[in-house]
């Protein structure tokens, strides 16, 4: 009789969201987009929409989902394993690129207009527009706060079009610049970072960010306290665990519980549509936001800079750095900002958390 209920109570809506299930595992296995996340998501989606399974079968994901998402729990553990790979080495050494890291959060800030406009609510549209943070546990946590029933598409938004920067970015790059000015060489900084500098800096940001946006503060926190293990050169076994165990095991129950969210009632309507819309147009302005900074920033300065980097400054960190680099290669290829790009995209890591951190003010 289970068996016979069960399948009687599929429908139509049902099948639609197993194949955009089987739409993110394809994304994952076969092009290799985000696999980390994707394919938790994707299965976690075939197990929220088998019929009859959510009142008993699926009551432990129900417990992860309250446990790591409801208290923010998860997304801070991703961070301190970030945090922990994150060198910040070459931004220390070209510290301007951090402006472009700013400059790339304009997208947060058009889509959350924009989206007021569609017809959603003040915090609705917040936690739509932190999308163009590019940054997965970032536009969790400010979806977790402002609105709770769109933390699957939100989340979805934003791992899919962080698997996409590689399509997205190269065309808005080419609009946006000239093949002379994909062209342009910059000098590398060669001088060492000192262990010092290194050691404080994580202390200093998390300080300073807590000033500027209390509400990022623990955000901001567990990214630097990943760092400060990693640097510090005394707790080798604690970055270690941060870098592999503990980053892999949150990035699973994350991925999974995020899947499970994603019921045919909650994610198959007009709502969820516009948001994956506005995902992508926060992602292009960001990018555009950055290049456009960059080239009114050669306006006054000697020492160009290629507009390109600027696109860099997003927190999809490194594919965006790499795809930068990528273009400079097709204009010149002998030219290599790979550096510069990686300074601005781990530049776009602390901008984006301390962007959320002041919507979470702004807008709570």
């Amino acid at each position: 009789m289970d068996l016979l209920n069960g399948v009687m109570s599929l429908d139509i809506w049902d099948g639609i969201m197993f194949l955009i299930a089987a739409l993110l595992i394809y994304l994952a296995v076969v092009k290799g987009y985000e696999p980390m996340l994707l394919l938790p998501i994707g299965f976690g989606a075939i197990l929220a929409n088998i019929p009859l399974a959510a009142e008993e079968g699926l009551r432990p994901l129900a417990i992860l989902r309250e446990a790591g998402i409801g208290t923010e729990l998860f997304p801070l553990l991703i961070f301190t394993g970030v945090g922990a790979m994150i060198d910040f080495g070459p931004l220390l050494k070209n510290p301007r690129m951090l402006l472009f890291g700013g400059a790339a959060q304009f997208g947060i800030f058009f889509t959350l207009s924009f989206a007021v406009l569609m017809g959603f609510s003040l915090k609705e549209a917040a936690a739509i527009g932190i999308i163009g943070a590019a940054d997965g546990p970032t536009s969790i946590f400010v979806a977790n706060k402002f609105a709770k029933d769109l933390v699957g598409p939100i989340t979805v938004a934003a791992y899919t079009y962080m698997a996409l920067v590689p399509i997205i970015q190269p065309p808005v790059i080419r609009l946006l610049t000239t093949k002379e000015e994909r062209k342009i060489r910059m000098d590398y900084f060669e001088q060492p970072v000192s262990k010092k500098v290194k050691i404080l800096f994580p202390i200093i940001v998390t300080f300073i960010a807590g000033l500027i946006a209390p509400a990022s503060v623990s955000l901001v926190g567990f990214l630097m306290f990943g760092n400060l293990i990693r640097e510090s050169g005394v707790t080798d076994r604690l970055s270690k665990a941060a870098q592999n165990e503990l980053a892999s095991i949150v990035t699973i129950l994350l991925g999974i519980t995020i899947g499970s969210t994603m019921t045919a009632e909650s994610f198959l309507n007009l709502a969820t549509l516009k948001i994956i819309g506005m995902g992508l147009i926060a992602f292009i302005f960001d990018s555009a936001g950055g290049i456009l900074f960059a080239k009114v920033m050669n306006l006054f300065s000697k020492n160009k800079i290629n507009p390109m980097v600027g696109a860099a400054g997003i927190s999809a960190f490194p594919m965006s750095a790499r795809v930068i680099q990528r273009e400079a290669q097709i204009a010149d290829p002998t030219n290599f900002i790979l550096m510069h790009a990686v300074s601005a995209n781990v530049g776009g890591q602390i901008a984006s958390i301390v962007a959320g951190g002041l919507i979470l003010a702004l807008v709570g």
